[in-house]
């Protein structure tokens, strides 16, 4: 699942840039990417919630899967990243035009939160760093990756109505997984 997800997000940023080989094609795909790392950040974080909440077909599978969906969302975010340098070089002005250094202090940590997260969803890696320690990499990692879409689709909301339909999705994530339900059968 992991390869076609991964195909399917090349094959994406490979026709946005075909139709657009430009400093606007690149923004395209930044634009793409940032809403496929969204659908798989909130399926991936949501995961165990929709299992315990509603057991069926979908939440077993989305449960069974979501290191796949994490991973996937890796991916995503790596083309996004990709696509974001690329901008960068290409139109340095208009980049920093539209960044602080803020953004790249709190963006690169998010980046180290993906990669660490990534690496060490594989038995190997996340035994050699101890149950303990990977229980609370990947617990910081989600919040802080919840909190960082939470805040870029939020800064651009006053540019575009648009935005706010990204900002409910991650609101409603947020309280899905935080339902009482969910964690009361989780203590149980």
């Amino acid at each position: 699942m992991l390869g076609w997800i991964s195909f399917l997000l090349l094959l994406m940023a490979a026709a946005i840039l075909a139709l657009m080989p430009d400093v606007q094609g690149l923004r395209q795909l930044i634009r793409a990417t940032a809403r496929t790392s969204l659908v798989l950040f909130v399926l991936a974080f949501t995961a165990s919630a929709q299992w315990r909440l509603w057991p069926g077909a979908w939440s077993r599978w989305l449960r069974t899967h979501r290191r796949q969906i994490g991973l996937s969302m890796a991916v995503s975010h790596a083309i996004h990243a990709a696509a974001i340098t690329g901008f960068a070089w290409m139109a340095p002005v208009d980049f920093m035009a539209q960044t602080n250094p803020g953004s790249l202090a709190t963006g690169g940590l998010a980046y180290a939160f993906i990669a660490l997260m990534a690496a060490t969803s594989f038995d190997r890696t996340a035994a050699w760093l101890g149950p303990r320690a990977w229980r609370g990499l990947h617990w910081a990692g989600m919040y802080y990756l919840w909190i960082s879409f939470l805040v870029a689709f939020g800064k651009r909301l006053p540019q575009s109505g648009g935005y706010a339909l990204p900002l409910m999705v991650l609101a409603a994530a947020l309280a899905l997984r935080l339902w009482p339900a969910a964690r009361s059968r989780r203590a149980g």
